[in-house]
């Protein structure tokens, strides 16, 4: 009985993080945090890490839904596939992509004005742009891998395991993102992130999400890694310039803006 307790014990504050990590980032009805208590910096620490496989876990519910639609029309199977992506996640990168358009366009490159309306939860002509265009990109690359189920694959894995991937992978960016870049504000998201991030280990979770979608993907992964490395790199650019650091939108921004090429990437071989 000793070694049982011993290993709940230890799993105890993993599970806590998972159930905090996953109410954040989806609608997935978990129960309240368990344990109770006065929060840490160590239970934020530890959720973080857990973000790539809180992803893992909106990729299965998309696969899920692939499955059970079985050999519907395409369009039907892209539509439904996005609802599922859209409400299993409460649109909360959308969110923040939409909320870095209007503040990019109407911040006017003024750093102080740019993050006024960042927190401004309107939602302006520029935010619903972007919007629509994101779910256009995946819809549009939906169909294409709906269409392709029954022939298609990449490396290891059948095309619509694919899914399971993506949402990981755009999920490890937020990790990269606070490893590489200061936050922009001393509060908030981005700056609660950087403070209580264990630097050695969100590398490890990182470079491991990256090695297992390699062993998966074989060469393919070549691909993904330079597209979301670009992405990357070049909206870390834009937030250095403009805010000098990165905010709890412009991650999420980060997320969708990855989560987009990479299933346009896929789509785009496929085509």
């Amino acid at each position: 009985m000793m070694p049982q307790l011993s290993t709940q014990i230890r799993l105890a504050p993993w599970w806590r993080a998972f159930v905090v990590a996953t109410r954040f980032l989806t609608r997935i009805p978990l129960p309240e945090v368990p344990g109770g208590g006065e929060w840490q910096a160590a239970d934020s620490a530890r959720a973080a890490l857990l973000y790539p496989l809180v992803g893992l876990l909106v990729g299965a519910i998309l696969w899920l839904v692939v499955w059970l639609l079985g050999a519907a029309p395409a369009p039907v199977v892209a539509t439904l596939v996005l609802i599922a992506w859209v409400w299993g996640t409460g649109a909360l990168h959308l969110d923040g992509l939409a909320d870095c358009a209007d503040a990019w366009v109407g911040g006017l490159g003024d750093r102080a004005r740019t993050l006024l309306i960042l927190k401004d939860p309107h939602l302006g002509a520029m935010g619903a742009v972007a919007l629509l265009l994101a779910l256009l990109a995946k819809w549009s690359a939906l169909f294409v891998l709906a269409s392709r189920l029954d022939s298609a694959t990449i490396g290891l894995l059948p095309i619509s395991a694919a899914l399971l991937l993506i949402p990981a992978l755009a999920r490890a960016q937020i990790l990269l993102l606070a490893l590489v870049t200061p936050p922009a504000t001393e509060t908030g998201m981005g700056a609660a992130l950087r403070a209580c991030l264990p630097l050695a280990a969100a590398r490890a979770v990182v470079a491991a999400w990256w090695l297992l979608a390699g062993l998966l993907l074989g060469w393919s992964v070549l691909g993904w890694l330079a597209l979301a490395g670009l992405l990357l790199w070049l909206w870390r650019a834009s937030m250095r310039q403009r805010l000098g650091g990165f905010t709890g939108d412009t991650a999420g921004a980060l997320v969708e803006m990855t989560e987009v090429g990479l299933v346009l990437l896929v789509a785009a071989r496929l085509g």
